[in-house]
């Protein structure tokens, strides 16, 4: 595995709990009210933006 794979598997992983923890914030308690704020929009679009940047690499062919 080379190290453009290994960085996009990283990224894949962290923009999914990012993603995940934006979501259910309120949930399991770190939200800050309880409603769905700002930040966990942000958050939310950060992590699906870092997990498609991650599984592009990951995916992408290598260059002869």
């Amino acid at each position: 595995m080379n190290n453009r794979k290994t960085i996009g598997i990283a990224l894949l992983v962290i923009g999914v709990v990012l993603l995940v923890a934006s979501l259910a914030a309120d949930a399991i308690g770190i939200g800050g009210t309880a409603i769905f704020g700002y930040k966990q929009i942000i958050g939310a679009i950060a992590g699906v933006i870092i997990a498609v940047v991650g599984f592009v690499l990951y995916s992408r062919k290598q260059a002869v």
